[in-house]
């Protein structure tokens, strides 16, 4: 079997796995945020942090609520990390340094999960277990939660209070819902059970899942490396799911402990696409209207599957003696998973907030490294991170129907809510804040001549190599395009800065649009009205996303992969 045939089989398997669950999993999570009950465990957690799961709040309070939560996170992780020579489960692993401990803080308190350290040789596993996989959980969880605030926003009628047709009154009094049983909802009853099944199957794939010490492996070259053993099935499972991407070691999805084969390749890819896509069926059920959430589903799935065929054209395709021999760019790529698993895996990590890798993105063609850049930039939206792919793409939503109000003179409106000057103006406000991080800090870097010569490579590549970091950082992804030395207090500092504003600027204005929209009567369909649920708003949709990014984005993309791609 050639190996281009291989990668298009790998692909309609993913595609029928994600069409199986779909449905019944989008219909589960609308259960959940949409359910008057509260399990025991739940009631305890609530007692335990002082939370009324029934209280009302409104946007403010749900803000408020994001916030505070998300600030305990960083300070406990990073005193967990400066302290980590004293903790049990770390022998021998000194405690980490200040800027590194606040950029890790950051980075897995965002769900963005960058790492500028060698896991398995940094941190403990007392560190790795209580810190840094909790985070993975709660971070996911926290996107999921203002994500459903958004479709709460638009789903609010009078006496529905933000969810219709679920079959089941809602647990909440405010217009948003509260914040506190959303977040406890999203782990206990999501990604807890879907993490465990998860577990179970990676371990079955022979992925590792102990607590033992340092042991020897031989090396194909002679030799032994010394590893250390750790939960790492269970960690992986989180990181895929929750669309995290830190990796219990250093080569992250490359190590064969964390994902041993192409089986296991092709599970993580489920796991990381897994909740994004279904969350679209969530907003078509919470809003009384399946047809709306296909639409948005359409437009995630068109893009996903165009930046996949792309990215298999130039790995596969690219021209040379040396790329003839070699079947492609095989360059970087583990060869347990081939051209085909790696470049899969390379467009569902970064068109999602993943940050995953199981091959080195900085070894891929010009082209193929410039797709990966790309899909960062568009938001993060096809299908994107967990929430934060589905508020993103509501957002665009909201930015195409006012496009097309304009171009037809007619007040725009979507989910029967007008979208007036205040909307706009925060979609325009969310938009507007990743690029202003990315230009910025990226501009900064270069200028300057220590953060600059932190790139082992000149030219269009290095270039190439600050961008993608600070893409990275900024659109919480925590991918590296490799190259980079990053454990540097400049870097250090401004990524951790560009995580935690590009995490929490966004969802400021993702709340203040759900309640703005909260607060609206439903205005009734007419012969004027725009159809989104058809076709048509579906290639608007996925234009404006294209064309909104490409005017952002492109000339600094000239600079870099498109210079080196077009120079190859």
């Amino acid at each position: 079997m050639s190996p281009v045939l291989a990668g298009v089989l790998q692909f309609l398997a993913l595609l029928a796995a994600l069409a199986l669950a779909y449905r019944p999993l989008g219909d589960y999570m609308a259960r959940v945020y949409c359910s008057s009950r509260h399990l025991w465990v739940e009631k305890w957690i609530y007692r335990a942090v002082g939370a009324d799961p029934s209280a009302e709040m409104r946007w403010p309070a749900y803000l408020r609520g994001v916030l505070a939560f998300s600030l305990a996170g960083v300070l406990f992780l990073y005193l967990l990390q400066r302290v980590q020579g004293v903790l049990p489960g770390s022998p021998g692993f000194a405690p980490i340094d200040p800027d590194q401990a606040f950029n890790t803080a950051a980075s897995f308190v965002t769900n963005t999960n960058w790492q500028s350290y060698a896991g398995e040789q940094a941190m403990g596993r007392l560190v790795q277990t209580c810190g840094l996989a909790v985070q993975n959980f709660v971070s996911a969880a926290v996107g999921m939660a203002v994500a459903v605030a958004l479709v709460r926003g638009f789903a609010a009628r009078p006496g529905t209070r933000g969810c219709a047709r679920t079959g089941e009154a809602p647990s909440h009094t405010g217009p948003l819902g509260n914040f506190w049983a959303d977040l406890v909802r999203g782990v206990v009853r999501i990604l807890i059970p879907l993490s465990v099944l998860g577990a179970l199957v990676l371990v079955a794939c022979g992925a590792l899942q102990n607590f033992s010490g340092l042991h020897e492996v031989g090396q194909f070259g002679g030799g032994v490396q010394q590893w250390h053993g750790g939960a790492v099935a269970s960690q992986e499972a989180i990181k895929e799911l929750g669309t995290n991407g830190g990796g219990y070691y250093n080569a992250n999805s490359a190590h064969p402990y964390e994902n041993p084969n192409g089986l296991s390749n092709l599970f993580e890819i489920f796991l990381i696409l897994l909740i994004p896509f279904a969350l679209t069926r969530t907003f078509g059920r919470m809003t009384g209207s399946v047809r709306q959430g296909y639409a948005i589903l359409a437009a995630m799935a068109t893009i996903w599957t165009v930046f996949t065929a792309l990215m298999m054209w130039t790995e596969f395709a690219h021209h040379g003696p040396a790329f003839e021999a070699a079947g492609g760019a095989t360059e970087g790529k583990e060869t347990r998973f081939g051209i085909a698993g790696s470049a899969i895996f390379s467009v569902a990590t970064t068109l999602t907030s993943t940050g995953a890798v199981n091959s080195f993105h900085s070894s891929y063609t010009g082209l193929g490294g410039g797709l990966d850049l790309l899909g960062m930039q568009l938001g993060e939206v096809a299908p994107g991170g967990v929430g934060s792919g589905l508020y993103g793409m509501l957002v665009m939503a909201i930015v195409a129907v006012f496009l097309a109000g304009l171009m037809v003179g007619r007040t725009p409106e979507y989910l029967g809510k007008k979208i007036g000057t205040r909307q706009i103006k925060f979609a325009a406000c969310y938009f507007l804040i990743t690029p202003a991080l990315v230009l910025g800090f990226t501009a900064a870097a270069v200028a300057l001549p220590t953060p600059g010569g932190s790139t082992l490579n000149p030219g269009p590549h290095g270039f190439s190599e600050i961008l993608y970091a600070y893409t990275s950082g900024a659109n919480n992804n925590g991918s590296a395009f490799g190259g980079l030395s990053a454990d540097t207090e400049w870097f250090n500092t401004t990524l951790g800065i560009a995580m935690m504003l590009g995490r929490f600027l966004p969802m400021v204005f993702v709340l203040a649009l759900a309640g703005s929209l909260a607060g609206q009567g439903p205005v009734p369909q007419t012969a004027g009205t725009l159809r989104t649920h058809k076709p048509l708003f579906t290639g608007l949709l996925v234009g404006t996303v294209m064309i909104v990014t490409g005017l952002t984005y492109f000339p600094a993309l000239a600079l870099g992969p498109l210079a080196e791609g077009l120079a190859s």
